[in-house]
């Protein structure tokens, strides 16, 4: 049995935003009925760009529902460019979480965001349905659609994929594929010249955003580079712009952790969540 926050049974028996814009500014229809979930996204949008007005239609379980729910409370008044940033992980972070299998539905959400934004601006969103090889027949997903949810997710296992997808979830056929592509697609990111990462983010951050980002950039940018010398790192505390963490192994002590901490992890900080970020070491 799953286990749902508080928060996402609230957004499920009382979601938000439910309906349709009479004379949208923005349209986006993602998913599937006929492989079980499905997305209908509509936006009003003023002369500077910003949101003022958002309302969903889902076909689906009632992660997709509160999803979708969410997404709309998110988005509503932050521009174009603010919710543009928005990302999957953020959706299941403002619900306090999604279990993992129900991940999927969370990438619903910002694939109907980011395909709603284009609308608007009159940018052919990639279809990945039509342009990419069906791996998963039972979802109808595509190889691109596995590529970018490992890429965009930093997924590790076929399992990964199967909850922020589908892809494998029925007959399982197509695991051994996923599991060629995902290792393909892992080998390209461990290569420096490979995956185009996310940078700061225009906009001000939530303090959800934020944190969400911060723990996102440790795990993805920051903790690799550590362990492959025997080194951890800890996050302690968040405060605004204040990241307190505490080094491990054989970070711990050492002589240029200093160094570490501006040169690594405070680098990384702005360059992936904020430029004001600060770091301070927490002695434990």
């Amino acid at each position: 049995m799953w286990n749902y926050s508080e928060k996402l049974m609230d957004h499920f028996l009382n979601p938000r935003n439910v309906g349709e814009i009479e004379n949208p500014d923005a349209v986006a229809e993602v998913g599937n009925i006929t492989c079980g979930d499905a997305l209908r996204l509509t936006l009003k949008v003023d002369e500077e760009e910003r949101i003022v007005d958002a309302k969903f239609k889902t076909f689906g379980c009632g992660s997709a529902i509160a999803s979708s729910s969410a997404l709309t409370e998110m988005i509503i008044g932050k521009t174009l460019d603010e919710a543009a940033g928005i990302t999957n992980k953020e959706i299941a972070a403002y619900l306090n979480g999604l279990p993992p299998e129900k991940m999927h539905c969370s990438v619903m959400g910002m694939e109907a965001l980011e395909a709603a934004i284009n609308h608007y601006r009159g940018i052919e969103t990639p279809a990945e349905d039509r342009e990419g090889e069906i791996v998963c027949k039972c979802f109808g997903v595509t190889d691109k659609k596995i590529e970018r949810v490992v890429r965009e997710n930093n997924l590790k296992t076929v399992e990964d994929v199967t909850h922020f997808c589908k892809a494998g979830g029925g007959c399982e056929e197509c695991k051994p594929q996923i599991a060629e592509i995902l290792e393909g697609v892992l080998q390209e990111m461990r290569s420096p010249s490979g995956v185009e990462r996310r940078r700061v983010p225009r906009g001000k951050l939530t303090n959800i955003e934020k944190m969400q980002r911060i723990m996102e950039t440790i795990d993805r940018e920051i903790r690799p580079a550590l362990n492959a010398d025997g080194g951890d790192i800890e996050l302690i505390d968040i405060d605004g712009d204040r990241v307190q963490v505490a080094l491990r192994g054989s970070c711990a002590g050492c002589a240029a952790s200093s160094i570490t901490l501006k040169m690594s992890v405070e680098a990384k900080l702005r360059e992936f969540v904020s430029e004001q970020i600060v770091v301070e070491e927490v002695v434990s």
